[in-house]
Order: C-alpha cells, then sequence, then structure tokens
C-alpha cells in the first residue's frame, strides 16, 4: 500500500501544529504544511499536492467549501473541547465555568463550524487552577496527538466518523458563543481569585481588558497573593510584576497591553514596563533567592531549594521570554547558588515554556531595539557562562519545550533532561540571527559538528526522542509536570555517582575555559552585524514577530517532497 500523504492545514506552526508534524513523522509518515494564506492560495496548494487526509491541528480561519465538500479527502478539524461543543472559545469557557472535565474532538469539516462527524475524542480531568496557554500546551496538546493518532489509524482501515448526535446521552457539549469582554468582565472588588480565573481563561489571547489607576489594559499572566489594600491600589512591585489589591486579597499581574487608540497598535510587554511612569511611589520587593524562603504557591520567578547533595533553581519567566534584566537576576541567582555546599546544580523551568531566548518584546519596544537586543544576547550569554563555570555537576531539565537560545541554554549543562512530550528549536536563522549562548561550543560537543550543522541550517523542530538520539538530550523523563519533576530531582541526585554519566563527569573535571571564550567572541562578532547592523533583516523579522503579521506563503522546509512539485508560492 502506498504511503498515505496527509498535509498539516494551521493558521501557524505553532506548538501543537509542530509536535503533530513530529509525531507523523516518528510514525513513519512524511506529513506537508500548509499555512493558511488566503482561501485561494490553500485549495491551490492542497489540490495540487493531490492529499488523502487533511488534518488542522490549529485552525482559525473557516475551511473553504472546495475543500470540506470532497468527501473522498477528509478535512478533520481537532477542536479543543468535548465531543458536542462548539464555538472558538471552548477553552475560555471550561476555565471559566470550572470544568472538571474536558477533551478534544476531531471532526469532520462541513459547512456549520464544529458541527461534522467526529472522527475521535479524548477526555481529561481539568486541573483546579490552569491558565489557558498552559492547559493548551499541556493537556490538550496530549489529548489531540492521540486523536490524531486515532483519525489516521481509523482512515487507513477504512472507519468513518460517526454523527454528532446530541440525543446521545454522552454528549454533553454545546454550541456556545464567542467569548467577549463583558464575559471576562471584573471589578477589584472582586474575590482574587475570580478575577485570576478570569485572566487565566484568556491568558496568551485575548487577556482581560480592566482597568488600572484609570487606564485600560489588557491583563496577562496572574498571581495570588495574601496582602490586602484598597481594591484597584497598587501595593508592590517584584521584578516584572505589579501586585494590584483585589476584594480580601491580591493579584499579582505579569504582563500587559495596553488598549490601543484608533489606528494604533500595541503588544504585550512586563507590567512594570507598562507602568512605569505609574510606579515612583509603590514600594519594590527584594526577589532575590537569598531573601525569598521557598514557595511554590507565592509569585516567584525564580526559586531555590536544596535536597541533600542538589540545589535546585527553577526559572519561570512568562512565555520563556528572558528580557535582559531577567537574565540579570537569573545571573545573580546563579552565582549565589553555585556559592552554596552543593554538589549539583540543577536548573529547570517551570510552567510552560522552559526558555525561547531573547524577549523580542521587550526588544522592540525599546527607544533602539537593536542596541537593546545587543544588550539582552550579552545577559543571557552571562546566565550561559555561568552554568559552564560552575564547581558542581550541572543538570538541566527541559520542563516545557525550548527554542533558539533556549535550547542552548540547556546545553550549558553537564547533563540534559528532557519531559516526554517537549518541542526544541535548535536554531536561529529563520530569526536573521547567526545565533549565540556558545551554541558553536555546546552544540558540536553534544552533537557533533555535522548534526549541529544540520539543525541550525534546516531550522525544523526536533522532538525530545531525536534529541535524545542525537545526544542533546541524556534521558526522558514522565510527561505529566510533577512526576517529571520528581523524577528530574532524583535522577540529578543519581548523576553524581551514577556510571552513565561517567563521561560528562570527567569532562567536567577537565574543562578548558579558553576555547569556550573564544566560541563567544566569534559569536557576538555575528550577532554584532545582525542585530546592530541588521544584516539580515532581524529588525524587520522582530517586528513581524511581535505583531504577529500573518505568514505570506508556506515556507518550503515545511513542506514535503511528494506535496513539492507542483508549488511554485515558496519562501525560506
Amino acid at each position: 500500500m502506498r504511503s498515505l500523504k496527509i498535509i498539516l492545514l494551521s493558521s501557524a506552526f505553532n506548538g501543537l501544529t509542530q509536535r503533530a508534524w513530529l509525531d507523523l513523522r516518528q510514525s513513519g509518515f512524511d506529513p506537508s504544511v500548509v499555512l493558511f494564506t488566503d482561501e485561494a492560495t490553500v485549495c491551490r496548494q492542497i489540490e495540487a499536492a493531490d492529499a488523502d487526509l487533511v488534518i488542522c491541528p490549529f485552525l482559525k480561519d473557516r475551511v473553504p467549501q472546495q475543500l470540506w465538500s470532497n468527501l473522498d479527502r477528509p478535512v478533520v478539524i481537532i477542536h479543543p473541547g468535548i465531543v458536542g461543543d462548539r464555538g472558538a472559545s471552548a477553552l475560555d469557557w471550561a476555565i471559566t465555568q470550572q470544568a472538571r472535565r474536558w477533551g478534544v474532538t476531531a471532526l469532520q469539516a462541513v459547512e456549520e463550524m464544529d458541527a461534522g462527524p467526529v472522527w475521535s475524542s479524548c477526555e481529561f480531568d481539568m486541573p483546579a487552577e490552569v491558565r489557558k496557554s498552559e492547559l493548551y500546551n499541556g493537556l490538550v496538546s496530549d489529548a489531540a496527538i492521540t486523536c490524531i493518532r486515532d483519525v489516521v489509524e481509523k482512515f487507513t482501515r477504512g472507519v468513518l466518523p460517526a454523527p454528532l448526535d446530541y440525543t446521545q446521552p454522552n454528549v454533553i457539549g454545546r454550541l456556545q458563543p464567542n467569548m467577549k469582554q463583558v464575559d471576562r468582565a471584573f471589578s477589584w472588588h472582586d474575590c482574587a481569585r475570580f478575577i485570576k480565573r478570569s485572566i487565566d481563561a484568556a491568558d496568551g489571547q485575548p487577556g482581560v481588558l480592566a482597568s488600572i489607576q484609570g487606564e485600560q489594559y489588557y491583563l496577562y499572566d496572574a498571581h495570588l497573593d495574601a496582602r490586602r489594600g484598597l481594591p484597584g491600589e497598587m501595593l508592590a512591585v517584584q521584578d516584572d510584576a505589579v501586585l494590584v489589591a483585589a476584594g480580601a486579597q491580591s493579584v499579582w499581574v505579569g504582563s500587559l497591553k495596553r488598549k490601543a487608540q484608533p489606528g494604533e497598535e500595541t503588544f504585550k510587554l512586563p507590567a512594570r514596563h507598562v507602568l512605569a511612569g505609574r510606579l515612583a511611589r509603590v514600594p519594590v520587593l527584594d526577589s532575590s533567592i537569598a531573601h525569598q524562603a521557598f514557595n511554590e504557591q507565592a509569585y516567584q520567578p525564580i526559586r531555590y531549594r536544596e535536597c541533600g547533595d542538589v540545589g535546585e533553581l527553577t526559572f519561570e519567566f512568562y512565555n520563556g521570554a528572558m528580557s535582559t534584566e531577567q537574565c540579570q537576576r537569573l545571573v545573580a541567582a546563579l552565582r549565589w547558588a553555585k556559592a552554596r555546599n552543593t554538589q549539583v546544580l540543577l536548573i529547570k523551568g517551570g510552567r510552560g515554556s522552559f526558555s525561547n531566548g531573547v524577549h523580542l518584546n521587550v526588544i522592540q519596544a525599546a527607544p533602539v531595539p537593536g542596541l537593546e537586543a545587543w544588550a539582552n544576547i550579552q545577559a543571557i550569554d552571562d546566565v550561559c557562562q555561568e552554568l559552564l563555570t560552575a564547581r558542581q555537576l550541572v543538570v538541566s531539565g527541559l520542563t516545557g519545550s525550548a527554542g533558539a537560545g533556549g535550547v542552548m541554554l540547556a546545553l550549558a549543562a553537564d547533563i540534559v533532561f528532557a519531559r516526554a512530550g517537549v518541542v526544541l528549536n535548535p536554531h536561529y536563522k529563520s530569526m536573521g540571527l547567526y545565533g549565540s549562548e556558545y551554541w558553536t561550543y555546546s552544540l558540536p560537543r553534544a552533537v557533533g559538528s555535522e548534526i549541529a550543522h544540520k539543525l541550525t541550517e534546516e531550522c525544523l523542530p526536533i522532538s525530545a526522542i531525536q534529541a535524545q538520539q542525537w545526544g542533546m538530550v541524556q534521558d526522558i523523563g514522565p510527561r505529566c509536570p510533577s512526576a517529571f519533576s520528581a523524577w528530574l530531582l532524583q535522577a540529578a541526585q543519581g548523576a553524581l555517582s551514577d556510571e552513565k554519566y561517567a563521561a560528562q563527569r570527567m569532562r567536567k573535571a577537565t574543562i578548558d575555559l579558553e576555547p569556550m571564550d573564544r566560541c563567544r567572541q566569534n559569536e557576538l562578532a555575528q550577532m554584532e552585524l545582525d542585530m546592530v547592523h541588521n544584516r539580515q533583516q532581524f529588525a524587520e523579522k522582530c517586528r513581524n514577530f511581535v505583531f504577529k503579521r500573518k505568514a505570506c506563503q508556506t515556507p518550503q522546509r515545511l513542506i514535503a517532497p511528494w506535496a513539492l512539485a507542483r508549488k511554485g508560492e515558496l519562501v525560506d
């Protein structure tokens, strides 16, 4: 039987689409990607490819009639809702209404949105406290992959989808309206938990519109706090977040987007940056790990605890973006941790992404973006330097996906462990950058020069399994975040004596700093040309990323050879 030709039709090559692409390849398929640009182009590309099956992991646009009406080539929508649920705000309502169970449904596209026959479904228990982006990239992503596998298996066997039947008692989902800002609205007099849940349900996009000191902002990245004050009053600043009094408690708000005026575009930034002119009299809290006791419930972007010989440092930066100041705080924390009487230094991420490198939004907002980028890249290099030169055996835990400098930051450790299912993007070229973070030292050290060249030039994602096969990752732990954290700590403790890591320990004992320094200087010389002098259009690519410009065409690297023959509209 000929190989199944599968197209992934998506609004963006986002985390879920990347994971679906990798999983299909791992299963022996060669999926091709079509990014939704305009209806005519999408139809032309899919028809020309002569695909057997179209799967839509992440699609904001309606499927054109020309595509869904062809019953010989099903178009399957991966909908983040239980069977019967319909509408674009599925996760928003599920979090707002505190659903106990939720799921993902694979539906065949028909004229009516989310009303087609059901190919597959997968349910899960909803966490008590979860933000939308965390839910989407975690349990929803896991369930989506299960559904995609099931769809492909059923299609291969000739199994047809089942009509959506609301008379069945197990079909409890219903059509829900698109959630509007009036549905998300809160008062600072409301319960802090209610406010946090409102922000959680809008995390990522679109945020919750609320007033702070008379000005309108979209709010993101909320954390509870027990301190009290006059509702709406700003009580404190810590790192990038501001503490706002609410009801009987208060809420940390980590990111804001100012409400745009007509004809204006705004974007998310750290809350302290947005409110800078209003914080003169607001107390600034000491956030250093030397000052704060470890508390998983408190707002602590950088946390530290010791377990026997292991010092565990957890950093959690919103969306995995690391600004110049965040890097500087992390450097200070690492220096403090390195001075402790421990034998292993374990660094790991918190919720969400591990790290995606420099903070493109902060760079774009700077008076001279190129100079801020230049400062940012040197600051994250300093983070990597602290890891590379640590006395302790350094272990990094990839708790979430990582990209560009975030991957290389993990590789600065002596040993790398990854949570199952994470996706890595170990490249810079697509952003118009040569790359830094000691990548010319750490990546060839891990995988060899040939694979290092392949990874950085092809600009494709890789799975944790591939990373382990190539030597970037030494072991893979459980997918469940809490189970992975426990597994990671145990693995870090065992790294001191486990024979599997004898080579890493020997390498640590005989490290030569000169090649590292030389790599850094050579990389920075190239990055100055890219960031300050805009050699490869980094400025334009940064702007397009920050303002979420829609792709004009599907990059050629995402199109499978079998789908490439008659495609004329390709870009690098």
